[in-house]
């Protein structure tokens, strides 16, 4: 059975996974960093979610579909970039900063994958 919603995509999940992870790391950032790299990691976090979805319903339109997956692809490596702040300023561990990097590695992998056959996603009917 086709799949029917983005939230059966493993990318979607993926994708999820992180922005939840990164919300919880981030509850322990110092308070200087609220409107610098605590806001910005979250804000690129859930971009990934959020613009997979709006890749999702638009997927009838090749180049929309494209151009979201491609926005969400940039904030992939935000978030990414973000993590290794986040470690170089002893905010989060090693260990979590490898877990996380690699996780971002797969969901970067699994979109490059959806930009390289966007006709896999087009809705039949």
């Amino acid at each position: 059975m086709a799949v029917q919603s983005v939230n059966e995509l493993t990318v979607y999940k993926k994708a999820y996974t992180v922005a939840m992870e990164v919300f919880e790391i981030s509850k322990k950032f110092p308070p200087e960093e609220r409107y610098a790299l605590t806001g910005q990691i979250r804000r690129s976090s859930r971009s990934e979610c959020l613009n997979l979805r709006e890749a999702w319903a638009k997927r009838r339109y090749e180049n929309h579909f494209i151009s979201k997956l491609t926005v969400c692809d940039g904030e992939c490596n935000e978030t990414d970039s973000s993590l290794d702040f986040a470690k170089d300023c002893g905010y989060i561990s090693a260990e979590k900063h490898s877990e996380l990097v690699a996780l971002i590695a797969e969901v970067g992998k699994m979109l490059g994958s959806m930009l390289r056959t966007p006709e896999k996603f087009h809705p039949q009917g």
